[in-house]
């Protein structure tokens, strides 16, 4: 086949453990924390920490998580990723080809890539599946395939979707999952977000501090690429679409490792909730177009556990898109607009 007028398609997310096993896991954390955009410390102060801490630490910890994590058919990322790909290509016809890519592990972006220039294709759009930007996400993505292509002879047509989080199709989608969960019958709404250390959110905007800035209120002119403003906006235009009212809901931040991350975190505002009398959370993830480790076991398991022991009955989690019909149309919309 002539692949000369075709476009690649490459829906690329961070990655996951080939299985849920401590080689396998060690492996992913070592390839995925000893990216300079993941952990950004100096260099030898970060090899030492990741390869003589955390890794070592970390594995063990985080291969029984994913035990909890893992299906019949494999982990669940990986399994979704698939799916999108193939509902997707049946969607756009030979005019596309899509490929599921990964940044970490398998199947490893610069294997995809490497696929792409061997098969010659015309053009390529790259979508990193995060809605909204972070460096340590879409930016390292945007970064790797900007090496990888700098070595070829033939450099085709490139598109690079940086982030959707405002998306019409995007709000669309995420809107009528929540809804499926008939957000009415909570007490409460919790809208939690992948956490980052402030540091990095700085790092867009050096001259406002991300503490100081006022994005909780509203979009700011310099918040085009913060990561944090892209999150309040995302949960305003939730908010709106579904008609909830300033008490009905929260925003938070999950996943930190330390105090200086951005908040509020969502653990502290769990265990907040259960003890002024809070019976029922709805928990929605926003940041995340699979489920994965993040949201079926920290929210769906480790949160339930907090919230019970503070008082509080039932933290029920909105399953991510996956791969519902709307988030293929919005990757339509993505890849035609």
């Amino acid at each position: 086949m002539d692949n000369s007028k075709r476009t690649a398609v490459l829906l690329v997310n961070v990655g996951t453990p080939d299985e849920p096993k401590v080689s396998a896991v060690r492996r992913y954390l070592f390839e995925f924390l000893n990216d300079r955009r993941v952990i950004d410390l100096p260099l030898i102060p970060q090899k030492l920490l990741v390869n003589l801490i955390i890794v070592p630490f970390r594995a063990p910890k985080s291969t029984k998580l994913y035990e909890m994590l893992w299906t019949e058919e494999g982990s669940p990322l990986l399994v979704n990723a698939n799916k999108n790909r193939d509902k997707l290509q049946a969607s756009l016809g030979n005019d596309y080809q899509v490929f599921t890519a990964m940044r970490y592990q398998n199947p490893h972006l610069r294997k995809v890539l490497r696929q792409v220039r061997d098969q010659r294709f015309g053009k390529m759009i790259i979508i990193p599946v995060f809605p909204q930007y972070a460096s340590s996400t879409t930016g390292t993505i945007g970064q790797f395939v900007s090496k990888e292509v700098a070595k070829w002879t033939v450099i085709p047509e490139i598109r690079f979707v940086s982030q959707f989080y405002d998306h019409p199709a995007f709000i669309k989608a995420f809107t009528e999952r929540i809804k499926e969960f008939k957000p009415e019958t909570y007490d409460h709404i919790v809208f939690s977000y992948h956490g980052l250390p402030n540091r990095q959110v700085d790092k867009v905007h050096p001259e406002i501090a991300s503490t100081e800035c006022t994005c909780e209120q509203a979009m700011p002119e310099h918040g085009k690429y913060c990561y944090k403003a892209t999150c309040y906006q995302t949960t305003r235009l939730l908010a709106k679409s579904l008609g909830l009212k300033p008490d009905d809901y929260t925003l938070s931040f999950q996943s930190r490792l330390t105090k200086n991350w951005l908040k509020p975190f969502s653990d502290e505002l769990v265990i907040q909730k259960a003890k002024e009398g809070v019976k029922r959370i709805l928990f929605v993830a926003p940041a995340f177009v699979a489920d994965c480790l993040e949201t079926t076991v920290e929210i769906g398991v480790e949160y339930q556990e907090l919230f019970e022991e503070h008082g509080g009955e039932k933290i029920q989690l909105v399953e991510s898109l996956n791969d519902h019909p709307l988030w293929i149309e919005t990757l339509k919309e993505l890849i035609n607009s």
